[in-house]
């Protein structure tokens, strides 16, 4: 069995479609009979992507997307709880499955964009809490039945702690299936950084992944590993921390291909947000 520094992207699946353009992953969950919730296989597969996405020298950045517009992810499939080949249901009662589905509890550190259409929900908070940013449709709608079917959201409403305001996820988590958070309301507490039309999802987040896979690769993944790290500690901290992040992060090879960039001096078509 191959180290996890040596693993590589299998090249087929069944719950999920993996491709690779333009130096962008697009991983696409591919249960929508299933609302796209996620059974052992997923979690198998989505960690064998993580895993050989760390060292890829292909991929730049990763848009994860779902098929179908009713659901991005409806949390984990119920059916897993009668699965009697590999999944130890009472075992996995206290598992965090981020460790499966989560790309940085899998230490992958490529840029992450989730696009999401229709429902997330519940177990969809694995994902999505791990993400960099999240684009949505307008159609997009968020919340957590736990509480409603007598279960208490603890990983989930952990990993969503560090996207949206406490009283925002403990209004979220309380109110259960009774009420939905829309893709306006999440954008104004800054849980999505943007809403746009359906139709126009696949494209914005398109442009958004290959405008960071066009920039050096070593300046991408430090950017995201620094302000991860520094959003587990105090201000003081964090800038105490900088000069390790500057000489771990910073590389002479990133550097020249980004100087390259600037003496071009092509004009940058940019666009407003």
């Amino acid at each position: 069995m191959p180290r996890a520094q040596d693993a590589v992207i299998p090249k087929s699946f069944e719950t999920v479609i993996y491709k690779e353009e333009n130096g962008v992953a697009w991983i696409t969950l591919n249960r929508p009979e299933k609302m796209n919730s996620f059974n052992q296989t997923m979690m198998d597969e989505m960690q064998a992507i993580w895993a050989g996405l760390r060292n890829s020298k292909t991929v730049r950045c990763v848009v994860l997307t779902a098929a179908a517009e009713r659901a991005f992810c409806t949390g984990v499939d119920r059916d897993i709880f009668n699965d009697t080949s590999d999944f130890d249901s009472k075992k996995a009662y206290y598992d965090d499955f981020s460790r499966s589905l989560g790309p940085r509890s899998n230490e992958m550190w490529i840029p992450v964009i989730a696009a999401v259409r229709g429902i997330s929900c519940g177990g969809a908070f694995y994902m999505l809490g791990e993400v960099d940013f999240i684009i949505a449709a307008d159609d997009a709608t968020f919340f957590d039945p736990h509480v409603t079917t007598g279960i208490t959201p603890v990983y989930e409403a952990i990993h969503m702690l560090q996207k949206m305001p406490f009283q925002e996820i403990m209004r979220l988590s309380l109110l259960g299936s009774y009420e939905r958070l829309s893709a306006k309301r999440a954008h104004e507490i800054g849980l999505v950084s943007e809403v746009v039309p359906g139709s126009e999802l696949l494209e914005r987040a398109r442009w958004a992944a290959e405008t960071i896979a066009s920039q050096p690769a070593i300046a991408t993944q430090g950017t995201v590993r620094t302000l991860w790290a520094a959003r587990s500690m105090g201000r003081f901290e964090a800038l105490a921390a900088g000069p390790f992040m500057i000489k771990n992060f910073d590389d002479a090879d990133s550097a020249a291909e980004g100087q390259k960039i600037f003496a071009s001096k092509k004009r940058i078509d940019w666009r407003l947000r």
